[in-house]
């Protein structure tokens, strides 16, 4: 548990850091010039493609390297884990090798038909970012296998570090406004992490087994679909909008709008991965006990709960939490409700993927992902000409939506919980009459009193937990004192 914890811990708290490179480029890179609109584009193309280089095989290397060979002397077992580290590597540099030609010796073609005819340096150095980043996955997870958190973790936070570093040198110092130095201190910071690996690489014993390959390639395969339709979900819309929106001049400057007011919707991912990272291994330790269903059942019942509290403080605090982008993109902030419904939804369906894990059936998991991210692909293709960005929040809630509703009525025919249905409806009910509240006050009226009244409704609804649910009696140390 102190292992998970360092892990989960690292990865939040890297997020969070990279969370507060968001202000820096809103205010420093003008919302004309589609430069945070160019950013988020090519970030969403760099997050699919990672998926398809790794393979799968982060899991896969888990899987197999805890395995313990039928046959062999004991010094081929002791250096088994080294085999399959060996055998995944290579094919993971092989697709980044793959990957590298086919993207410098088509470059011209390749920049010309996604947009970037005038910058194809762009796509050459986040190019090779995701390659570094694709070679740097198996090493990662090596470092997990081996049970070294500490050298996992500040390798990830040294990262965060030095890319926060030269963006306040770049942007705040030296004045620099455009998205090439967003690229180039990427690909400096990702390149000087890869150097901090070759010293461990030298150290591992490299045997290259085909046989094993075979075995590890069907095993992660269905990672692989799993994983696309997983990063889908996340980035399709990002990648679709300049593609289809009618104005291709100002498409990068209406993305860079949205791809701005999404990252404060992105508290919600904050708390979900946060759960995640707290709950999973929970889930799989219960799976043997009697009373496991009820505990599944209270476990969602709360998540709903206080990811309908950080929605109602979000929406509630925007007048202050408006201050996060730069004054250029915050006519986009009406569609963070709506981004953050999408982010819920995704959680509530992370919470039902248990009962096909727990049964090992994940091939519904397949289905239910491939299933939401063919209708939000769909959802944007179509109305993004028409919506603009907001097409892309609401083609989330259909995509997420669609897989959250496909898991509960098929989870509750071949693997029935009795969530409290009653009890999460009022919740969401009561989140909905506080919302519109919220909305109905007048414009005219001063931040500061948005912000007081929204804080009430707020506090309305933590009243109403308390009493529901949460009773003050049953808090550790103080609720001795309360009746």
């Amino acid at each position: 548990m102190k292992d998970t914890a360092i892990y989960g811990l690292s990865s939040i708290v890297g997020r969070f850091l990279n969370y507060l490179l968001v202000p820096l480029y809103t205010h420093y890179m003008p919302r004309e010039t589609g430069d945070y609109g160019v950013s988020t584009n090519v970030y969403a193309y760099t997050a699919l493609i990672l998926v398809l280089l790794t393979f799968g095989m982060e899991t896969t290397l888990f899987r197999f390297a805890n395995e313990t060979p039928a046959t062999g002397s004991s010094r081929d077992i002791e250096r088994w884990p080294d085999m399959v580290f060996s055998t995944s590597f290579g094919l993971v540099g092989a697709l980044t090798a793959l990957f590298l030609a086919l993207l410098f010796g088509f470059i011209g073609p390749i920049s010309a038909h996604l947009g970037y005819a005038d910058h194809p340096d762009y796509l050459l150095m986040m190019g090779a970012v995701v390659a570094m980043d694709a070679l740097q996955a198996l090493p990662f997870s090596y470092l997990r296998f081996q049970k070294r958190p500490i050298r996992f973790a500040a390798l990830k936070l040294l990262f965060i570090a030095l890319n926060i570093g030269l963006n306040l040198i770049y942007f705040v110092l030296l004045g620099k406004t455009s998205v090439f130095y967003v690229f180039f201190i990427n690909l400096l910071c990702t390149g000087f992490i890869s150097l901090l690996f070759i010293p461990g690489i030298f150290r591992i014993s490299w045997n290259f087994s085909f046989p094993l390959l075979r075995r590890m390639l069907s095993y992660s395969w269905p990672i692989l679909v799993l994983g696309i339709a997983g990063i889908l979900n996340q980035v399709a819309d990002k990648i679709i909008f300049p593609l289809v929106y009618p104005d291709s001049a100002d498409a990068n400057v209406q993305l860079g709008i949205y791809g701005s007011c999404v990252k404060i919707a992105m508290i919600m991912a904050m708390i979900t991965q946060a759960f995640r990272y707290a709950y999973e291994p929970i889930v799989f330790a219960k799976a043997k006990d009697a009373d496991k269903n009820e505990y599944y059942a209270a476990a969602m019942k709360y998540f709903i709960i206080f990811t309908l509290l950080a929605f109602l403080c979000v929406v509630g605090w925007m007048p202050l939490l408006q201050y996060i982008i730069g004054a250029g993109y915050r006519e986009g902030l009406g569609v963070v409700p709506v981004v953050m419904a999408a982010e819920i939804m995704m959680g509530i369906y992370f919470n039902l993927s248990f009962w096909y894990k727990l049964i090992d059936k994940t091939i519904y998991g397949a289905i239910f992902s491939l299933a939401g991210c063919a209708v939000l692909v769909t959802f944007n293709i179509i109305l993004i000409p028409r919506l603009g960005y907001w097409a892309c929040a609401w083609g989330g809630v259909a995509g997420y939506g669609t897989a959250m509703v496909l898991s509960y009525v098929v989870g509750q025919r071949k693997n029935p919980i009795p969530y409290p249905m009653r009890d999460i409806c009022l919740y969401f009910l009561l989140t909905l009459i506080i919302y519109i509240c919220m909305e109905r006050l007048p414009e005219q009226w001063p931040s500061w009193a948005h912000i007081v009244l929204n804080t009430v409704f707020i506090c309305i609804f933590v009243a109403y937990i308390v009493k529901k649910d949460l009773p003050l009696r049953g808090l550790p140390v103080i609720g001795k004192y309360f009746k």
